[in-house]
């Protein structure tokens, strides 16, 4: 299996992520405009193919559907479903809370970022069925 691709889309800012499903390993991620998304996901297809995008089914994947099957790129639509609420959790999983936040309960912490990258990791991890670590050095591409 080679590299897959995942997009939490919306209207003003989307998640993206590259991943190497047989290292279970994020290789990049990011939180950028829709417009800027587009641009690294094809620049990613260009560098190293990857064998599918899995696009979130949410409210902001309707303009998604007919540009990814303009540039040939294999889709699979999934459920987005909770992920919101997942990717709150997960976050602290990936980044563990340093200073204060450490002294809050896990229920009260709140990301101090949009986690829309974390968002497109959980919709691969679910349909791989496994977790994908991150290197201590993955830089966040944001806007």
């Amino acid at each position: 299996m080679s590299r897959l691709a995942a997009i939490d889309p919306g209207r003003s800012k989307c998640g993206l992520v590259l991943a190497d499903p047989e290292a279970s390993r994020v290789l990049a991620a990011g939180v950028l405009p829709p417009l800027r998304c587009r641009e690294l996901l094809l620049q990613w297809c260009n560098q190293h193919p990857f064998a599918k995008v899995l696009l979130g089914d949410g409210t902001g994947s309707q303009p998604w559907l007919p540009w990814l099957a303009e540039q040939q790129l294999s889709t699979l639509l999934v459920p987005e479903a909770g992920t919101t609420l997942a990717a709150r959790e997960r976050y602290w999983q990936l980044e563990r809370p340093r200073g204060w936040r450490c002294l809050l309960p896990r229920g009260l912490r709140l990301p101090p970022r949009d986690v829309d990258d974390v968002v497109a990791q959980i919709l691969l991890e679910r349909h791989l069925d496994r977790l994908l670590t991150r290197t201590s050095d993955l830089k966040l591409l944001v806007r």
